[in-house]
């Protein structure tokens, strides 16, 4: 009886000294809130809730916090307007903080005191226990002559107690009795329903974030999967579900080693590294995505991240049509181009005329940008290639001296315009290499011709060769102005070209020969100082 007596206590102080406080608590928050609507009724409603919260000041820090949230208050009050600037803000988050710390004190007083007439609730239970269990031993004596009307509720209180001790917040006490055991049961069944709301309130907030979290999630266009620190799938919205083919079920709240073994899709995306896009078949269609990772970093070291898969299946269909239709003009403009650049070597030719000074200039020039445009046609019909991945190589058994002699060769009149020497470094009894000697060779030649652009007169070129594990590494290096540290991963591009560069180029010939390079197995890169020159390699075997 004395547990019993100290959990009603318990469960009384829980009502009047808590419960009380945080109905107070919001009555001033919803005065606050509607402080801009109707000033007059917030400020006395706010006023009514604050000087019944002081009279009911139980718990350490409570009075603390309560005065400074009568100093905000008055301050409020002393206002005259409701527009407050900076310092209205600042006034308005202070006076959300008291209420929130009177709010977490009184809450914190609830919980430890839950917590503690929980242990009162087991000790008053094996009190009880070994009570009823006497009391049995005499009831089953006196059996005709004691009265059910003292066990009924002993037992009832003993099955409540268990189910509070074990969260039942749902069970109540059916006492139809106005005696003790009627208040106690009363008593009993106001605190279990506080406690219920309490639960209720802390669990409708979270199935509320995890509702709107998820309508979020799937609102996204992009398909989107998301894993924790230890590789939990946290969750994959309808996108990401209908490409992996499979069920929410199947994948969330999974281990992502345990889904890698039932879909392949799902393990390529966790293994695969690269951004390179990917295909996959949608509804019968061919579909091309991204993969992009990101990691969401916490305090504690590598956090949670997510996968996001985007589909530039539309910008893949304009590149195809876009190399398509260069690869057409490009092959449609390279015979009208070809038949002109005939008829200018047909104008030199004496037979047919002699030209004044001035038409033979003209011709030079025209032959000029006739062979440019051939170039460029050129290039583009190689990108072309490219693009749509038919590269063609043609490998043999090649000497490296022979592909490095013969670039040389090739663009050993226009070095000597310029003055400059080419000079070799070659690396002796080097074997044959297994690669396509044209297309090799135009990559070598185009390195060639960039350094002797770029390269300033009566200055040298170096090209070397040597050995490098099972390749031959080729190497043209310059003295020209270099190439600025930010761009240097950007010659490689399509279309790119140097800012502040003046030489003239369709910014193609370094892409073609990555793409070149990198078909035949091997690698390509340059290195380079600003104004000391720069060097540009590649290796193959």
């Amino acid at each position: 009886m004395y547990h019993i007596v100290r959990l009603k206590d318990d469960a009384n102080r829980i009502l009047e000294n808590n419960y009380e406080s945080v109905e107070y608590v919001h009555s001033m928050f919803r005065a606050f809130d509607s402080l801009s609507t109707d000033s007059a009724t917030a400020i006395k409603n706010f006023e009514l809730a604050l000087s019944l919260q002081e009279k009911n000041i139980t718990e350490p820090n409570e009075e603390k916090a309560t005065i400074e949230l009568r100093q905000y208050f008055k301050t409020l009050k002393d206002s005259k307007t409701g527009n407050y600037g900076n310092s209205g803000e600042m006034l308005e988050r202070n006076i959300h903080k008291a209420l929130n710390e009177i709010l977490m004190i009184n809450m914190s007083a609830i919980e430890s005191k839950n917590l503690r007439a929980g242990v009162t609730a087991g000790k008053a239970l094996n009190y009880i226990s070994l009570i009823a269990g006497l009391v049995f031993i005499i009831g089953f004596t006196f059996l005709y002559n004691f009265p059910s009307i003292l066990t009924a509720p002993i037992a009832a209180f003993t099955t409540a107690m268990e189910q509070i001790s074990a969260r039942n917040y749902h069970h109540r006490i059916r006492l139809d009795q106005n005696d003790e055991f009627g208040k106690m049961a009363t008593s009993f069944n106001e605190m279990a329903a506080r406690l219920e709301y309490f639960e209720n309130s802390n669990l409708n907030k979270i199935i509320f974030e995890k509702t709107r979290a998820e309508a979020v999630i799937n609102s996204l266009k992009d398909a989107t999967i998301g894993i924790d620190k230890t590789d939990m799938i946290l969750f994959a919205n309808e996108q990401a579900l209908h490409l992996l083919n499979v069920q929410a079920n199947d994948v969330v709240a999974k281990k992502v080693d345990e889904v890698k073994k039932l879909n392949d899709l799902f393990r390529y995306l966790i293994e695969e590294k690269g951004g390179v896009p990917f295909k996959i078949v949608v509804n019968d269609r061919e579909n091309y995505f991204t993969k992009e990772v990101i990691d969401i970093a916490q305090e504690d070291g590598p956090g949670n991240k997510l996968i996001v898969l985007k589909n530039i299946t539309s910008f893949k269909e304009l590149d195809v049509a876009k190399t398509n239709f260069i690869a057409t003009i490009s092959h449609e403009l390279k015979t009208p181009l070809a038949s002109s650049d005939f008829s200018l070597k047909l104008l030199e030719n004496d037979k047919i005329g002699e030209l004044t000074p001035e038409q033979q200039e003209l011709v030079a020039n025209l032959k000029n940008d006739n062979q440019r445009m051939l170039r460029i046609l050129s290039e583009l019909l190689n990108m072309a290639q490219v693009e749509t991945g038919k590269i063609q190589l043609d490998i043999t058994d090649i000497s490296p001296y022979l592909i490095a002699d013969n670039a040389i060769q090739n663009i050993a009149a226009i070095s000597r315009e310029k003055n400059i020497v080419i000079r070799k470094s070659y690396e002796q009894d080097l074997p044959h290499l297994k690669a396509d000697a044209e297309k090799t060779g135009w990559v070598l030649n185009n390195f060639l011709t960039n350094a002797v652009k770029h390269s300033g007169e009566s200055t040298e070129i170096l090209v070397g060769l040597r050995r490098d594990g099972n390749q031959i590494k080729f190497t043209v290096t310059d003295k020209g102005p270099g190439i600025p540290a930010e761009y240097r991963l950007k010659v490689f591009e399509r279309f790119f070209r140097v800012p502040g560069s003046n030489t003239r180029g369709t910014g193609l010939g370094l892409a073609i020969s990555k793409e070149f390079i990198e078909a035949q197995g091997g690698s390509i890169w340059v290195n380079s100082e600003l104004g000391k020159g720069s060097e540009f390699g590649f290796k193959i075997g």
